[in-house]
């Protein structure tokens, strides 16, 4: 399989791994939950400021902190700007999150990422010149849409949205882990120069930081919602990450890289933080 091909194949499964995945959320999304979590006002700021203003900025500080060469700045910073991956429901039952506000979560991210991102990302990464419209275009495609026709549809017939549900899980995690092999094939033997850069340095860092800062300094919120918050914001949504680098001709493959490396990174520090939390709302002292 010559190069061309497998650049084809592998954005060809991410498309359909994000699209599958959000549309897997979307039928699985509670609307009326959901409502309930945006009618908090306290939580939808502190998962406005954290998801688009804190992560950025703390992907950008390390950015300056550390030295690392222009593309992987540009994937640090691309990190930085779409939080929420599909699994954070899971993670978030694991360690006894509040479901309901993991609904509002899921929807402030997906909508959030599509309007943030074509205005941060021309904004920081000099590295990165697309424009606006640019970026918004694959995301509206293969976040947005998605994630509203599996609304949509479950609002209309809950039964039967049940029914297609798995059927969509299983396609997306199919297309899922062909991307993954097609990251091995591709970046595997540049997957291991990485290891040794302070690059990773720079996502453990984030990640670790995000993951802790987030559920210590969620002011005013309870245990179950500090759970949701920590989770989803410390999972990114790869895809969205990787949307701005596919929309640019010859972009270093370095910058690919860094996303692609963070995935293992980004599961690890998230389940940890759910079985941190939840052996904490286990506990019968719990901080409210």
């Amino acid at each position: 399989m010559n190069s061309d091909t497998l650049m084809i194949s592998f954005k060809v499964s991410l498309a359909i791994f994000m699209a599958g995945s959000l549309l897997d959320m979307g039928l699985r999304l509670n609307l009326a939950d959901a409502i309930r979590g945006l009618r908090d006002a306290r939580f939808v700021a502190h998962t406005l400021v954290w998801s688009f203003v804190f992560c950025p900025a703390l992907a950008y500080v390390i950015t300056r902190v550390i030295p690392m060469d222009a593309p992987y700045a540009v994937g640090m910073l691309l990190l930085g700007m779409a939080p929420c991956a599909p699994f954070v429901p899971m993670l978030v039952e694991k360690a006894k999150g509040d479901l309901g506000y993991t609904a509002a979560f899921m929807l402030l991210a997906s909508v959030g990422t599509v309007i943030c991102m074509p205005i941060t990302v021309p904004l920081l990464t000099k590295g990165l010149s697309a424009s606006p419209w640019a970026i918004a275009k694959p995301l509206l495609v293969v976040v947005l849409l998605p994630m509203a026709a599996g609304v949509i549809f479950r609002r209309r017939s809950e039964p039967l949205a049940a029914k297609v549900q798995p059927v969509v899980k299983k396609l997306a995690g199919l297309a899922g882990l062909v991307w993954c092999i097609l990251c091995l094939i591709m970046y595997g033997k540049a997957l291991l120069g990485v290891v040794g850069e302070l690059a990773v340095l720079s996502e453990v860092a984030f990640f670790v930081v995000i993951c802790l800062a987030t559920f210590w300094l969620g002011f005013g919120l309870r245990h179950e919602q500090k759970i949701v918050l920590s989770i989803g914001v410390t999972t990114r949504n790869l895809g969205a990450c990787l949307t701005p680098l596919l929309a640019v001709p010859d972009m270093d493959q370095r910058a690919t890289l860094m996303i692609v490396l963070s995935l293992p990174i980004m599961v690890i520090v998230a389940r940890l933080g759910a079985k941190l939390f939840g052996r904490a709302a286990s506990s019968p002292i719990t901080d409210h």
